[in-house]
């Protein structure tokens, strides 16, 4: 038997003030990420004074625009947001994490597509969407479901935790040998610290160590930048596309930020698997993104495309690619580009400012040395992210059939 959903859950009316909000808590159809996968944090909020759609934990939002790129979230804080995001809250008697999961099947979306209107921005009709049918289970049935759903998302959630920590892992390492100078000498010791010796650099106005070289990066990179693209040629499926949405604020990749290209591509725009890529425009208010880098994870099997927000980073053989990508995720170097990003709403770097940058290239004996540790440490990371791949698909097949009743949970 099934119900409608306008039985089970209603929209929420209240209000809450934009002065009690952050970046965090504040949700617009902008921050909602496509194919399911949540939200990340809002670029601006609007006037203190204003107010809008408040939300509480346990509450389940859907993104009422372009109703087939399936943003939904189910809330974990209390928040506010925008008119274009519907929030939906639960009956008495109905478990919210199940009806989100009812709501988490395509047929919800397409369902919400049948009743829109419009057509280069369709938007779904809120009457109609009400009428969506959720599976009419007992209070008990509704637990075991959603338990079996949440116990695989919970891992996915752990799985990028962890992938983080592998992330500040390599950063630390970074920091320690390239930045405070202590990688190991030729006894295991840190180089500095035991009284390994530095020399004065004018170019750079510090000392580095002894045989290290003070290059201007022009000479040693070069950048090639993404294809252009409207709204129209993204998909829920089709060529990955790396776009600013996948960098995370300290240079991590990150899955849940992918988009689909749908479009046509010249064969010398794909990107593959270990390319290191480069932010070069950012709309967050301290460009904490711009300028940040990362290799494209091996978990595509096809060609990767990038969009025009990003560019490929070409480098010497006098580099690793695991040394340069740390260099200007680190802070020191990111401080310094950010000098070169301009603009009012949309920041865009200027590359002659990494060009024109002056660095002390260690000896590529160091560089690999690092670059060992670090791909060891990334082979897990790796290993996490086609896990989350094969949960996200797991869970996507197993919903349909545990709505409609085709697998049964056994006591």
């Amino acid at each position: 038997m099934n119900n409608i959903l306008g039985n089970v859950a209603f929209y929420s009316r209240e209000k809450i003030s934009i002065s009690k909000l952050n970046l965090s808590s504040y949700i617009t159809t902008d921050n909602m990420l496509p194919n399911k996968k949540g939200k990340r944090n809002a670029v601006n909020l609007p006037p203190n004074s204003a107010t809008c759609t408040r939300f509480e934990k346990g509450d389940i939002l859907v993104a009422n625009i372009r109703p087939y790129l399936k943003k939904i979230w189910f809330s974990d804080i209390e928040g506010g947001c925008s008119a274009d995001v519907l929030v939906f809250k639960t009956n008495e008697g109905y478990l919210p994490s199940f009806i989100y999961y009812a709501l988490l099947r395509d047929d919800f979306f397409v369902h919400a597509m049948n009743g829109s209107t419009g057509t280069k921005m369709p938007r779904g009709d809120k009457d109609h969407l009400l009428e969506f049918l959720i599976p009419d289970y007992d209070y008990t049935e509704q637990e075991k479901i959603s338990q079996i759903l949440s116990v695989l998302d919970a891992k996915i959630d752990l799985n990028e935790k962890i992938n983080c920590e592998l992330e500040a892992m390599t950063k630390l390492i970074y920091d320690y040998w390239f930045a405070q100078f202590n990688f190991p000498d030729k006894n295991g010791k840190p180089y500095k610290s035991s009284g390994g010796q530095m020399v004065y650099s004018e170019d750079l106005d510090r000392e580095i160590p002894k045989g290290w070289e003070v290059i201007e990066l022009g000479d040693l990179v070069d950048f090639q930048k993404g294809i252009s693209y409207s709204s129209e040629d993204i998909c829920l499926s089709g060529t990955p596309m790396i776009n600013l949405d996948s960098f995370g604020l300290d240079g991590s990749y990150k899955h849940r930020g992918i988009k689909y290209f749908n479009g046509e591509v010249k064969s010398n725009k794909y990107c593959k698997s270990g390319d290191l890529v480069i932010a070069v425009t950012d709309v967050t208010r301290n460009a904490e993104i711009i300028g940040r880098t990362f290799s494209i994870p091996d978990i595509f099997s096809d060609n990767v495309l990038i969009s025009t927000d990003v560019a490929k980073v070409e480098f010497s053989d006098r580099l690793t690619r695991e040394f340069i990508s740390q260099l200007f995720n680190s802070e020191n170097y990111h401080n310094y580009v950010k000098h070169f990003a301009t603009g009012t709403l949309v920041l865009h770097l200027d590359l002659d400012g990494i060009r024109w940058s002056k660095i002390a290239v260690p000896p590529l004996e160091l560089q690999n040395q690092y670059s060992e540790i670090n791909r060891s440490i990334h082979l897990k990371f790796s290993h996490s992210l086609k896990e989350d791949k094969t949960l996200i698909e797991l869970r996507d097949w197993l919903l349909p059939m545990l709505m409609n009743g085709q697998v049964k949970i056994n006591t």
